[in-house]
């Protein structure tokens, strides 16, 4: 097959014509009118933090259960229910995703999300039983803020059950960056980290997005300056426009990077989407894809303190026709998804604020 039959193939196969943007809409694409995760059909976020403790629960809602796969690439990685998720399982979809602070504390976090959705009557059941609840399905991934000062004096209360029960009851199409839910007490390197989030809509009609809690041991920002690793792949201005550093970066210099890391005590999680119907194997790949996206927009990453985690979800919106060149339409959306987990980590750490009485730099501190 030549190059001018493939990319006339690959034009046929994109997405059915009533997703298809207008005639002549063309262009690469554009991020969507929230420039969010929410703007891909069918999700929703909800947080909640706890500006005392300076930490926070972030999720992420499907309107029905998503098919959803996991990539973890970090040495340090805290997680639930992750197992369930390969393909050669049972359970392919799920019915909430959590991203939580407060280390191997912040797995209870689920519970209450698990808990809510239980008593709404969902979740995984084989056959519906009279009597026999529900099973949620309820993946997670923490990261390490405990070491924030913040008060973490809760002895036999931690308080992340009732942070994803007050996360999930506010989800909605509109939600914070910066110091907001799992990110509260999340820090970027040397610099205060966040909550960042981005989406893309390409010409013909596909929704990709994602939403990242960003507490990295490496920095976002190349060093020597204020720009960000991610500034190539930034839309418009949306953290700060700079364009890239003209910096070159020599030898094993990390810039900002955490000078002492501790194990667990770094992690970036995230959890990108589309609106694409794929199953499990085609989401793993998308999954794996997206990490490139930290690779981009943090430098180092996947170090043996972080437990980098990358959830992929599909909301299952938008129908493939079925094709043998179907694989190209899940490389475009990995590569996007990447993309767009790279634009999300830096405008989590451009959004970024200090908690009441925190010290430290943020980046808008920079020069």
């Amino acid at each position: 097959m030549n190059r001018r039959t493939l990319m006339a193939s690959l034009a046929g196969l994109a997405i059915s014509p009533a997703f298809a943007k207008p005639r002549g809409a063309g262009g690469p694409g554009a991020p969507g009118p929230r420039n969010l995760i929410t703007d891909v059909a069918g999700l929703k976020i909800g947080q909640a933090d706890d500006p005392r403790a300076r930490t926070g629960v972030t999720v992420i809602l499907p309107n029905d259960r998503a098919v959803c796969a996991v990539d973890v690439r970090g040495g340090g990685p805290g997680t639930r229910e992750t197992d369930a998720l390969n393909g050669w399982n049972l359970v392919h979809a799920v019915d909430a995703v959590v991203l939580s602070g407060g280390s191997v504390y912040g797995l209870a976090a689920a519970d209450g999300v698990a808990t809510w959705l239980g008593a709404h009557g969902r979740g995984f059941a084989m056959a519906q039983m009279a009597g026999v609840p529900r099973s949620p399905i309820v993946p997670a991934a923490i990261l390490y803020d405990l070491a924030n000062q913040g008060n973490k004096n809760w002895g036999m209360d931690p308080p992340y059950c009732a942070l994803g029960i007050a996360a999930v009851e506010r989800a909605s199409d509109q939600f914070m960056l910066g110091t907001a839910g799992a990110g509260y007490g999340a820090g970027a390197g040397a610099l205060k980290g966040g909550v960042g989030s981005a989406s893309l809509r390409t010409a013909d009609g596909m929704t990709i997005g994602a939403i990242v809690a960003v507490n990295s041991f490496g920095s976002p920002v190349v060093p020597g300056g204020r720009h960000f690793w991610a500034a190539p792949f930034e839309i418009g201005h949306e953290f700060g426009g700079l364009g890239p550093a003209s910096n070159v970066v020599e030898g094993e210099d990390w810039g900002m990077a955490k000078a002492n890391p501790g194990a667990r005590e770094n992690t970036t999680i995230a959890c990108v989407a589309t609106d694409v119907a794929l199953d499990a194997d085609e989401v793993k790949r998308v999954a794996i894809m997206a990490q490139d996206g930290l690779a981009r927009a943090i430098r180092p990453v996947h170090c043996p303190f972080d437990g980098d985690v990358v959830f992929a979800l599909s909301t299952g919106r938008v129908v493939l026709p079925a094709s043998p060149l179907r694989p190209f339409v899940v490389a475009r959306i990995g590569a996007a998804a990447a993309d767009v987990l790279a634009r999300a980590v830096a405008r989590g750490v451009y959004s970024a604020v200090l908690p009441p009485g925190a010290r430290g730099p943020v980046w808008a501190d920079l020069k």
